[in-house]
C-alpha cells in the first residue's frame, strides 16, 4: 500500500482519526486498504495513541480476512491532516484538528475500547458500510 504521506499518483487520500487510534480508526483503515486495493491511499492517527491496537478489533477484522495485527497506534500530524482529501473523525470531538478547506466527515460510532469481540462485530460491520459508501463517493472501484 502506498504511503499516505508520499507524493504522487493523484490518488484520493483519506485519514481516519480517533482518540487512541486503536480500534475504530484501525478497523476503518483495514477496510479501506482492503476494499480500495491500491486505488486510493489512507492513513490513521489519534490524539492520544494507545500502546497497541485493540485485541478485539484485531480478532473481529481477522474474522473477515483482514489482518490489522501489525498496525501500531500513532499520533496524527498537522501535515498529514492537511495532505488528506478527506478526514474522517470518530469520537475525537474537540481534539480533532480542523483546518479550513479540508473535507471532514464525522462517523458517530460506538467505541470498541474495553469491549469483547461480540460487541465489536457490529461496529466493524458498520465501518465496512461507511467505507464502501466513502469509496463510492470518491469514485474508487471496490475490490471483490
Amino acid at each position: 500500500m502506498p504511503d499516505p504521506d508520499a507524493e504522487g499518483g493523484g490518488l484520493p487520500t483519506v485519514l481516519f482519526l480517533c482518540v487512541h487510534n486503536a480500534g475504530r480508526s484501525q478497523m476503518a483503515l483495514g477496510w479501506f486498504r482492503h476494499l480500495a486495493d491500491g486505488r486510493a491511499r489512507a492513513g490513521s492517527g489519534g490524539s492520544e495513541p494507545a500502546d497497541d491496537v485493540n485485541p478485539a478489533a484485531i480478532e473481529a477484522m481477522a474474522e473477515v480476512g483482514i489482518d490489522i495485527a501489525g498496525e501500531l497506534p500513532k499520533l496524527w500530524t498537522d501535515d498529514r491532516v492537511r495532505a488528506a482529501d478527506v478526514v474522517i473523525t470518530m469520537g475525537c470531538g474537540d481534539t480533532c484538528p480542523i483546518f479550513p478547506g479540508q473535507r471532514y466527515e464525522d462517523w458517530p460510532l460506538d467505541d470498541p475500547a474495553g469491549q469483547g469481540v461480540d460487541a465489536v462485530r457490529p461496529i466493524r460491520d458498520e465501518i465496512e458500510q461507511r467505507v464502501r459508501a466513502l469509496l463510492a463517493q470518491l469514485e474508487v472501484p471496490v475490490a471483490r
